[in-house]
């Protein structure tokens, strides 16, 4: 009764654990009794587990004798995208990324436990369910019969995959801040969606760049754990994560140059106007000059008894006004 009342328990934290032989799924196992299916030869057991307690952990662990410390990883969750091998298990780590409604990048993690018969996916943060990869891998028993290294492959696979659309929408982003850039008036708004942008860029990378080394290190593991047969899978993993950070450095490129552009935009408006100072403070000293020669108190100057004076310095002060502001416009100053 203990039993089946924490099995009630967990089931909210266990999405899906089942038995497969042969590429074929045998049938749905309580994660109880998981060591009875372990016990009988040529068959593997697929555990997937959404943000478990460390109850569930722990009955997991004890099943499947985990690595202390890769449990406390996988119970902590916030981990840097890692491959570790724990005696005859091994330890992987994703991030995985998704759009949500916002437009925003939203991140999650999902580890990997991988023995000589079993394969536990534990999913954390934003993340979509894995129901659809393992309704694909059922669809194929001859790859399915490859055993916990062709799931491995298969999730891999499909995490990697949906970064795709991810970088696509960052560069969409990118397209339309550069029409903004050099179409609309530079201003503070445009640097600090830049700088949001950079560092979601950012984000994906730290999330990405690690795969390469994953994949080479998993194409070349040397263990019983994944069959020799799945090894080649993951070249293809590899080239899609060769391609995705090949998008994510052009993308962060192309970012650093709008922001190069944006600034010397700004800089070429700010002088702009500082020429269009200049040019009308220039213009106005002219009448400023000539009325305080006329505001001394001079006594004998030749055009202050002169009849038409004051009408040949006013003409004289505009063709002087009018001649600057030719030259200033002609220029581009004004």
């Amino acid at each position: 009764m203990r039993e089946n009342k924490s099995n009630n328990e967990f089931m909210k934290e266990i999405i899906n654990c089942a038995a497969y032989a042969s590429g074929q799924r045998l049938a749905d196992v309580e994660l109880f009794k998981v060591h009875d299916v372990l016990s009988e030869p040529d068959k593997f057991v697929w555990i997937g587990l959404h943000e478990p307690s460390e109850e569930v952990l722990s009955l997991v662990q004890r099943e499947f004798d985990l690595h202390d410390l890769a449990i406390e990883d996988a119970h902590r969750a916030h981990q840097r995208p890692k491959i570790e091998l724990y005696g005859d298990s091994i330890f992987v780590v994703l991030r995985t990324a998704q759009i949500n409604r916002e437009s925003r990048i939203e991140f999650g993690e999902t580890h990997f436990f991988v023995g000589d018969n079993f394969i536990v996916s534990v999913r954390h943060g934003s993340s979509v369910p894995y129901t659809e990869v393992r309704a694909r891998c059922e669809s194929k028993p001859e790859l399915l019969s490859l055993g916990q290294g062709f799931v491995l492959y298969a999730i891999m696979d499909f995490i990697v995959d949906r970064y795709f659309p991810v970088v696509n929408e960052l560069e969409l982003a990118l397209v339309a801040l550069e029409e903004r850039i050099f179409n609309e008036k530079p201003t503070r708004h445009t640097t600090a969606h830049i700088y949001q942008l950079k560092r979601e860029l950012l984000e994906v990378k730290r999330a990405v760049s690690p795969l390469i080394d994953i994949c080479n290190r998993l194409m070349r593991l040397e263990s019983s754990i994944i069959r020799d047969e799945s090894l080649p899978y993951f070249r293809d993993i590899y080239d899609h994560a060769v391609r995705i950070n090949e998008m994510v450095d052009n993308t962060r490129e192309l970012l650093n140059t709008a922001l190069e552009a944006n600034f010397s935009l700004i800089s070429i408006s700010q002088n702009d106007t500082s020429k269009r100072f200049a040019g009308w403070a220039a213009i106005l000293a002219v009448p400023t000059m000539i009325a305080g020669f006329y505001g001394m108190n001079f006594k004998f100057m030749p055009e202050l008894e002169w009849q038409y004076g004051y009408y040949a310095v006013i003409i004289l002060t505009v063709i002087a006004c009018s001649l600057l502001y030719y030259f200033f416009r002609r220029s581009g100053w004004l």
